[in-house]
Formats: C-alpha cells, structure tokens, sequence
C-alpha cells in the first residue's frame, strides 16, 4: 500500500512538472506573438507615414508640373498636348503606386505568415 500511494505521489510530481513546463513554454510563445504584432503594427505606422508624405510630395510635383504648363500653353492645341502630358504622367504615377503597394502587401503576408508559424521576425 505505502509503494502505491509513493507512485502515485511521484507521477504527480512529474505530471505537474511537465504542466509547468508546457505553461512556460505556452507564455514564451505567447509573449513571442504580442511582441512580433506589436512590431509590426509600428512598423506599419512608420510605413503609413512614409506613403503619406511621398504620395503627397509626388502629388504637388505634378499638380506644379501641370499649372506650369498650363501657364506655358498657348492654344488649344497646346492644352490637348498638355491633358495627354498629364494624363500619361498621372496613369505611371498610379502604375507605380500601385506596384509599391502590392510589394508592400507580399511582405506583410510573409511577416504574418511568420508571426503565426512562431518564426521570429528579421
């Protein structure tokens, strides 16, 4: 009787020493996880604001262009060469906008990717 009750008080000891175990390494991953999505939500914010400010800097570059060439043309033929001037010019800027914004979206994919696989970020 006295080795039984010694058993069961040993599997106990273990069976609780791997529940505390797995309950660090849980916290570990979790905590893993906040931090990783906290870094990447500032890192969107940074991102955010950089956008914002290029696309507002290439915005003003163009609308300048345009008033400088509206000011420049002289007939109505100058202004048709002046609207498909610009239309070109504000078709690439939409073209390149787009493709950065896509590139931007695979790594976003990636890093989530990562952060919910349990990798850690570069």
């Amino acid at each position: 009787m006295a080795q039984l009750s010694a058993r069961a008080v040993s599997s106990s000891c273990q069976w609780n020493e791997n529940a505390e175990t797995e309950a660090v390494k849980l916290n570990q991953s979790a905590l893993a996880f906040m931090l990783g999505a906290q870094t990447m939500i500032f890192e969107e914010l940074v991102f955010l604001s950089d956008e914002m400010l290029e696309r507002t800097r290439t915005e003003m570059h163009l609308f300048n262009e345009f008033i400088m060439k509206m000011a420049g043309a002289h007939s109505v033929k100058d202004l048709r060469t002046l609207c498909l001037q610009c239309g070109e010019h504000q078709l690439d800027f939409f073209r390149r906008d787009a493709e950065r914004l896509f590139r931007h979206s695979e790594r976003m994919i990636a890093t989530t990717s990562k952060l919910i696989n349990g990798r850690p970020l570069n």
